[in-house]
C-alpha cells in the first residue's frame, strides 16, 4: 500500500540528505577570507537575519563570524567565542602554517564551548548555520570551526495541554527536539537508547531523531520505518502529522497506526514495549509505532493506579466507547423500526415528546449530531476562555431552544448528549475521532435497514480491523489473533508485577519494567 501511495505522485516532497556529494556539495572552502565571504553572501543574499562579523584573533589573524540573528544566544556568543579570541595576547600560533594545527589549537585552548567540530565544505557551512550554530572561518585556512551557541525565544517545559495528568509526570515535549530527546534521556539512563538523526524536507531541511532501545526494538519495524522515511518527497516538514500521512500503511482508514502524545512518559512507555518513537523539530507532538486498537483506549494512569481501580476505570471506558459509536444509531434503529423492542412505558414516553416533531429520527439525529459537532470544533477553535463558554452555553441553549420550538424531541438532545460525553472518555484525541466519523454511516444505516444496517456496519468495521496492521502488527492484537499472555493487558489490566513479557509481534520476548 505504501508503494501505491508513493507511485501516487503526491506533490509534496520529503529530503533526506545526501550520503552521495554532488558536485556543489563538494566545493572546498576557500582559504581568502575575502574570498569566502564573498561566497557566502551570495549564498545567503537578500536575508537581513544572517550576520556576517569581522574581527581580528589576537590582534594578528583576520576571522569571520556567521550566524543567524535569533537563532543564538549573542552573550554567550560574546563570552564563550569572541571575548577570548579578541583578547589573546599569544601570537605564536600565527606564525604556524599548519592548517590542522591551528584549527586544534583554536578549537582546544580558545574557544569556551562544549558542543565545537571542524568543517570544510560550502554546503556543510550552509547546513550548519542553517541550523543556528556559529561558524568561525579564519583567513588563510580552508578549514571553519561550527560552534553550537543556541538561544532565542523558546517555550519552557509546561504541563501537557492536550493531555491532562490525574496521575504520572507532569512535563511535556516543547518545540525543540533537544529538548524533547533530554526529556527522554531523562527517563531512560542507559546507552542501549539511541537516537538516529536525520534530515528532512528539501526546502525546511527539518531535524528528526528516531528513538528505540537497542535489544528491545522489533528491527522489522526499526527498518521498515527507516525506509519508508527515506522514501518520502516532500519539499516542507513543518509537524510531525505531515510525517504520518506520509508512512502510514493504511492513510484512508478511519483508525491512526500511531501514537501521537506530548508526555515524555507515554513515550518512554512505548519504548520500553518495544516500539519505535519518532520525535520531529518543530512538533510537542512525538509519533509511535506499532500500536493496537486496546493500546489507544488505554490511559498512562492506568499503570499508576492500583489494579483494581485501573480496571474499573477501563470498563468504564470500553463501555462509553462503544456508547460513543452505537447509541445514536441504536435510537434511530429502535425508534423507526424495532418500536416493539422499547418497554411500553418508554414507548410512550417517547411518543408523546416526538409528538409535533416534523422530522424522522434518522434526520433529526443527523441535525442534532451534526450541531454538536459544530458546537464541538466551535468550542476548540476559539479562544480557551471564550471556547468552553460557548461549547457548554451554546449547547444547552440550542438544545432547550430546538425541543421547545418542536424541531427535535427531548429525547433525542439527551442521546445526542449522552453519546458526546462518551467520546470524551476515550483517551486520544485522534482515536476518537475515527468513532465520531463512524457514528454517522451507523446512523444512516440504522435509518435505512434498522438493526440490520447497524450489524452490516458493524460487520464491515470489524472486517476492517480485523485486516488492519500497523507496520505488520495485527490491529486487534491480542484478541486477533489471540495471544494469551498479551490478554494481561488488553481489556483488564492484570497486577503490575505480573506485565513482564513484552507482545511477541510488538518486540522480541525479554523482560521488562513497562507495561505489555
Amino acid at each position: 500500500m505504501f508503494k501505491k501511495l508513493l507511485a501516487s505522485g503526491k506533490s509534496m516532497s520529503v529530503y533526506v540528505e545526501r550520503s552521495n556529494p554532488t558536485p556543489s556539495d563538494s566545493e572546498q572552502q576557500s582559504s581568502s577570507l575575502a574570498e569566502l565571504e564573498i561566497r557566502l553572501q551570495e549564498i545567503f543574499s537578500d536575508s537581513s537575519d544572517v550576520v556576517f562579523r569581522t574581527f581580528s584573533i589576537g590582534g594578528e589573524v583576520d576571522a569571520l563570524l556567521i550566524y543567524i540573528e535569533g537563532l543564538v544566544d549573542e552573550k554567550q556568543l560574546k563570552e564563550t567565542i569572541l571575548s577570548p579570541l579578541m583578547s589573546s595576547s599569544d601570537s605564536s600560533f600565527s606564525t604556524t602554517t599548519d592548517n590542522t594545527e591551528f584549527i586544534s589549537f583554536l578549537q582546544k585552548s580558545l574557544i569556551a564551548n562544549g558542543h565545537v567540530k571542524r568543517i570544510s565544505r560550502i554546503h556543510e557551512i550552509e547546513q550548519e548555520v542553517l541550523k543556528g550554530l556559529v561558524l568561525l572561518c579564519v583567513d588563510g585556512y580552508s578549514e571553519s570551526i561550527a560552534v553550537s551557541v543556541p538561544g532565542g525565544s523558546v517555550r519552557s517545559v509546561e504541563q501537557p495541554s492536550t493531555e491532562n495528568t490525574v496521575r504520572g509526570s507532569r512535563d511535556s515535549f516543547t518545540e525543540i527536539l533537544s529538548t524533547n530527546t533530554s526529556l527522554i534521556r531523562r527517563k531512560i539512563r542507559s546507552s542501549r537508547l539511541k537516537f538516529d538523526a536525520l534530515t528532512v524536507g528539501e526546502i525546511s531541511r527539518t531535524g528528526m531523531v528516531i528513538a528505540y532501545i537497542k535489544g528491545l526494538e522489533n528491527e522489522r519495524v526499526l527498518r521498515e520505518i527507516k525506509s519508508r522515511i527515506e522514501a518520502m518527497q516532500a519539499e516542507a516538514i513543518l509537524e510531525s502529522g505531515i510525517i504520518e500521512q506520509f508512512i502510514e500503511e493504511k492513510p484512508f482508514s478511519p483508525f491512526p497506526q500511531f501514537l501521537v502524545t506530548e508526555r515524555p512518559d507515554y513515550v518512554v512507555s512505548a519504548l520500553l514495549q518495544g516500539q519505535v518513537a519518532i520525535l520531529t523539530d518543530g512538533s510537542p507532538f512525538v509519533l509511535s509505532a506499532p500500536m493496537t486498537f486496546w493500546g489507544f483506549l488505554q490511559a498512562g494512569e492506568d499503570y499508576y493506579e492500583r489494579v483494581v481501580y485501573a480496571n474499573l476505570i477501563r470498563m468504564v471506558r470500553f463501555l462509553f466507547s462503544m456508547i460513543a459509536l452505537l447509541l445514536p444509531s441504536l435510537y434511530v434503529a429502535l425508534t423507526t423500526f424495532h418500536q416493539q423492542m422499547i418497554p411500553t412505558n418508554l414507548l410512550l414516553s417517547i411518543a408523546a415528546a416526538r409528538e409535533g416533531v416534523p422530522f424522522p429520527a434518522l434526520v433529526e439525529a443527523l441535525i442534532m449530531e451534526v450541531t454538536f459537532e459544530g458546537l464541538r470544533e466551535a468550542g476548540v477553535r476559539l479562544p480557551k476562555q471564550v471556547g468552553q463558554a460557548v461549547s457548554i452555553v451554546g449547547g444547552l441553549v440550542v438544545g432547550q431552544a430546538a425541543v421547545q420550538a418542536g424541531i427535535v424531541s427531548a429525547p433525542m438532545v439527551i442521546v445526542v448528549s449522552l453519546t458526546g460525553i462518551a467520546s470524551f472518555t476515550i483517551p486520544r484525541y485522534n482515536f476518537s475521532l475515527a468513532f465520531r466519523i463512524l457514528r454517522f454511516p451507523l446512523i444512516l444505516l440504522a435509518g435505512v435497514f434498522g438493526l440490520y444496517g447497524v450489524s452490516i456496519g458493524l460487520l464491515a468495521i470489524l472486517v476492517h480491523l480485523c485486516e488492519l496492521k500497523s507496520f505488520g502488527v495485527p490491529y486487534l492484537f491480542p484478541m486477533a489473533p489471540v495471544s494469551l499472555k498479551g490478554l494481561k493487558d488488553a481489556l483488564f489490566r492484570a497486577p503490575i508485577w505480573t506485565l513482564y513479557l513484552r507482545p511477541h509481534s510488538v518486540g522480541p520476548r525479554s523482560k521488562g519494567t513497562g507495561k505489555n
